[in-house]
């Protein structure tokens, strides 16, 4: 069985005890504040500030909840004082290298796919870069992600890689995953630009880290080709080289591509995330197309699914 663990403040917990609402439980753990038990998860949040996510979409419900930061284990826990900063593991002037940098979208969104890119930025690269607008994509709405992606795409070479949702949840259905999905898509993303690029390579590869490197590489076996020549790990890695910056907007780029399609097919907007609106969205689609539906668009594992089929069970009763 998965489990994850973040950090919440009591008000940031108190936020997710009414999103879980319907599925809350009358026996509580001792020292916590609720307990919820979804089709795919059990979540229990506690006085502490600990919340801790368990079952199969553990990890993935877990993601959801952008926000707010994984916790660490109990053995390696620090004070904040003493945690070192994102990146200060990093080669001196890292910034000013030629670095290959990799992030994904998509993971914490219910409708659309994953997004992963791998782009690399040489040293003479950067100024441009920088002119173009390159920065944090949580940063920048939609309007200005597409603007910047369509100037650097032809300016610096990268690789996508789509995991759309029939292959995602067949995947996630067979045991894999989210975190491995990740993984795979990331290496793999790695290989595909370093074969593009060679015989030149990289001063450096940074990932944005979404897991410990030795889970990372756990993830990682049994692949053909496993990259781990100078490759770094590390949070908050858009704002440690613009190769991760400029990874990510191209990911969120293409994202927003697929979103678009899909709103398409729906034929009608659908909204980003996994909140409320994603519920009604999800109903909507259900009724319109019916369940069998669902694999194309969503990840069915998330707890959205049951709340969407909720949601179509007392539309119907009310005919």
């Amino acid at each position: 069985m998965g489990h994850a663990v973040i950090l919440a403040s009591q008000t940031e917990i108190a936020k997710l005890k009414e999103h879980y609402s319907q599925f809350l439980l009358d026996k509580l753990p001792t020292g916590s504040v609720f307990s919820a038990k979804t089709p795919s998860c059990t979540i229990t949040a506690y006085k502490s500030g600990k919340v801790l996510f368990q079952g199969a979409a553990a990890e993935s419900e877990a993601a959801r909840w952008n926000g707010l930061m994984p916790s660490q284990s109990a053995a390696a826990k620090k004070t904040t004082a003493s945690k070192p900063a994102p990146g200060s593991h990093l080669p001196p002037n890292f910034g000013h290298l030629s670095v290959i940098g990799s992030d994904e979208v998509g993971t914490g969104d219910f409708f659309g796919p994953i997004t992963v890119v791998a782009a690399y930025a040489r040293q003479q690269d950067l100024p441009l870069l920088k002119e173009l607008g390159v920065r944090d994509s949580k940063d920048l709405n939609d309007e200005k992600i597409i603007s910047i992606a369509k100037d650097i795409k032809n300016v610096i070479p990268f690789s996508l890689l789509t995991l759309h949702n029939e292959k995602y949840n067949e995947l996630q259905q067979s045991g894999m995953t989210q975190g491995k999905m990740k993984a795979i898509l990331h290496n793999q993303a790695l290989n595909h630009l370093l074969g593009k690029i060679a015989p030149e390579k990289p001063e450096a590869i940074l990932v944005d880290q979404f897991a410990k490197p030795e889970i990372y590489y756990a993830h990682l076996r049994g692949q053909k080709t496993v990259v781990r020549e100078n490759v770094f790990f590390s949070t908050k890695a858009e704002g440690l080289h613009l190769s991760v910056a400029a990874a990510s907007i191209l990911a969120r780029y293409a994202f927003i591509r697929h979103f678009e399609k899909l709103g398409e097919e729906t034929g009608f907007t659908i909204p980003k995330g996994a909140g409320t609106k994603v519920d009604e969205a999800a109903a909507k689609l259900i009724l319109a197309k019916g369940q069998s539906a669902l694999p194309h668009f969503v990840k069915l594992h998330f707890a959205n699914t049951q709340k969407a089929m909720a949601l179509v069970a007392k539309r119907r009763g009310k005919f």
